[in-house]
């Protein structure tokens, strides 16, 4: 599920970043997180400040931040990383042949995001965008941050039928072995329809995006034993989302584009 208005956050980020087949066909097991693995705190206070980083209100225990930022002192600390796509303007980062095109060699770009989807087809060009996307896993781990949030899981559903589901889930268990090794936890961004996978794609937890909202926070509660980071950005989904899963799962009301604190449109609120 992707919402269509611009990612919250996307235009702040700093550093740039499947379904033919069926989702379940997998080749090769992604690696176990190690015991120093440390999961979010179930169902604990949350912010989303991938916009922007602020001081955390009283009551937080999770932050999720871009990885151009510091992490949160004291607190459970998230890097936010674009995994699958191309930061907007930043396709010069990338090499030409990792950057998805058509049978026409035009480039293949989410239309609410302006955004290059990545080349995943093949395992060399799954090495090659994961070359790049694990220095920013390095980044993530030198600066204390417990755990990664790749962002845009489910580019596949984006891609003109181009990728599959499992074009994603086989390189998004290069990320999660490499974030194992770093000692960092790993989770799913969105994408309900692949949560049953979790296990074998080594994801630990699920980041989702108004799960209250469309009524799939059940979708990723089951499979991830209730250890879910959710964000929404209306009253509707809060009101939907609050009287099953608060207590359950981590959910918070952020302002679309999750400004800093003290910034005009600012918006926080939770159950």
């Amino acid at each position: 599920m992707k919402r269509l208005l611009p990612m919250p956050g996307k235009r702040f980020a700093s550093f740039t970043a499947a379904g033919a087949l069926a989702v379940g066909t997998l080749v090769a097991t992604a690696a176990p997180a190690s015991a120093a693995i440390t999961l979010p705190p179930q169902a604990g206070g949350f912010d989303y400040q991938i916009g922007g980083a602020y001081t955390p209100p009283s009551g937080v225990q999770i932050v999720s931040r871009d990885v151009s930022a510091a992490p949160a002192s004291g607190k459970y600390n998230i890097c936010y990383i674009n995994a699958f796509q191309a930061q907007e303007g930043q396709d010069g980062d990338w090499r030409s042949d990792l950057l998805l095109r058509d049978g026409n060699g035009n480039k293949v770009v989410d239309p609410d995001w302006r955004e290059t989807l990545l080349d995943l087809r093949t395992p060399d060009k799954r090495n090659g965008v994961a070359a790049k996307v694990k220095t920013w896993i390095d980044t993530c781990a030198a600066k204390g941050y417990q755990a990664i949030e790749p962002d845009n899981y489910d580019s596949y559903t984006r891609s003109k039928n181009l990728l599959t589901a499992t074009h994603a889930q086989e390189y998004i268990k290069l990320l999660s072995a490499y974030a194992h090794s770093k000692n960092l936890a790993i989770a799913q961004k969105n994408t309900p329809e692949l949560a049953g996978n979790r296990v074998a794609n080594g994801l630990d937890f699920a980041v989702t995006e108004e799960c209250g909202e469309y009524e799939e926070c059940g979708d990723y509660a089951g499979p991830f034993n209730n250890r879910v980071v959710n964000v929404e950005y209306t009253a509707s989904g809060m009101s939907k989302g609050c009287p099953e899963w608060n207590g359950k799962i981590s959910m918070v009301r952020r302002d679309v584009y999750v400004v800093p604190q003290g910034a005009s449109g600012y918006v926080r609120k939770t159950c």
